[in-house]
């Protein structure tokens, strides 16, 4: 079982795709909203250096955007 966290926000179509994913393949995943909950933002910016959504943490690793390609390596999809 994977432990995902996806850093969204409103209105962001990539943010809609990554949770259509993660559902199609049913994984578990907690959502941050970064426009809702400025915890979530700081977090998002101070420990993961992004500033743009979605952006995925998948067991400890970061993936920014929705690339497909390392979604898939690091859920374990070929």
């Amino acid at each position: 079982m994977h432990q995902i966290t996806l850093y969204t926000q409103p209105d962001c179509p990539p943010c809609e795709y990554s949770k259509l994913f993660l559902k199609e393949h049913g994984f578990d995943y907690e959502i941050k909203d970064i426009q809702k909950d400025s915890r979530a933002k700081k977090e998002l910016i101070k420990k993961y250096q992004s500033f743009s959504t979605p952006t995925f943490v998948i067991d400890g690793n970061v993936i920014y955007g929705f690339d497909l390609e390392k979604l898939k390596l690091a859920l374990n999809l070929s």
